[in-house]
């Protein structure tokens, strides 16, 4: 594992400020504990209204649990919140990766390819990426210890943080959920997803990890798609094996939660602890 360094999503500028403004800045340097840069860069994305490390969640996890399925969001109206991101579609039809503002549907057999901008989402986390951080990771095992290694680049349980990792994987474990029949929770839809491997595949994980007190919002802890670099194959990670990862973290401050207005979404029992299901839903098939 090696420091963290300058990343391609950060740039330099050199420009002359007042006596005033720079007793401000070593102020708050010192109040917070945040470097220059940090302060620097947070003051410029709130005086331009950029989203700042906020991430944008069109409805919950608990509603995803439930069967709530129906598209609330076009997906043109989704890339306005973010250029990175996961999900799925209407009718839970396939896994979403948003990657470099493009967004990406992946259906049975791992098969990706780019949608429409009216395709509807009933469940998506996105934010707007770029790294604060990167590392090289020498060799990963499989996905627990991807996580493991993962969980030490963190500054803490407590915060949002999407990661974005680069490389050629070994071997990849993934699924592809299929559109559910009427009526159907997660549980029981992603009983007929379809489940695939890829053998050296170059490509891209998008992710987000999720502390464990978002559960009824977001799925705790990782939570990773892929896409290979042909933008051709994908699918949500099971297990995986790599050498030579290049990670790279976002830290996120805020979220954003836009609620469905769907009647399916107003008449759901959303009073379950969904904890158990989640975590089924998550576990590698057998």
């Amino acid at each position: 594992m090696e420091t963290p360094k300058k990343t391609r999503s950060q740039h330099e500028i050199a420009c002359q400020i007042s006596a005033p403004l720079w007793d401000a800045i070593q102020t708050e340097h010192l109040r917070t504990g945040e470097s220059i840069s940090q302060i620097v860069e947070r003051a410029l994305a709130n005086e331009l209204d950029a989203n700042h490390h906020s991430l944008f969640q069109v409805s919950t996890s608990q509603a995803l649990v439930e069967g709530v399925f129906s598209g609330s969001i076009r997906v043109e109206n989704l890339l306005h919140h973010g250029d990175f991101g996961l999900g799925t579609f209407d009718g839970l039809d396939g896994e979403m990766v948003i990657l470099e503002g493009s967004c990406y549907q992946v259906t049975a057999g791992g098969t990706a390819h780019k949608v429409a901008l009216d395709t509807m989402v009933p469940y998506a986390t996105v934010t707007r990426f770029y790294a604060d951080r990167s590392f090289q990771l020498s060799s990963v095992k499989n996905f627990s210890n991807l996580q493991q290694q993962l969980d030490q680049l963190r500054d803490s349980n407590n915060l949002f943080v999407a990661f974005r990792i680069d490389g050629i994987f070994s071997n990849l474990s993934l699924r592809a959920a299929c559109r559910a029949e009427p009526g159907e929770k997660l549980v029981q839809a992603i009983e007929h997803q379809s489940k695939f491997l890829l053998d050296q595949a170059e490509g891209t994980l998008v992710g987000f990890w999720s502390p464990n007190y978002s559960s009824s919002i977001s799925v705790p802890g990782y939570h990773f798609h892929f896409l290979n670099s042909a933008r051709t194959l994908g699918g949500h990670v099971f297990d995986l094996v790599a050498n030579d990862l290049q990670v790279e973290i976002h830290q996120e401050m805020d979220i954003h939660l836009a609620i469905p207005e769907t009647a399916e979404f107003l008449a759901a029992n959303l009073q379950r602890n969904s904890d158990e299901a989640l975590a089924k839903v998550e576990k590698p098939p057998t």
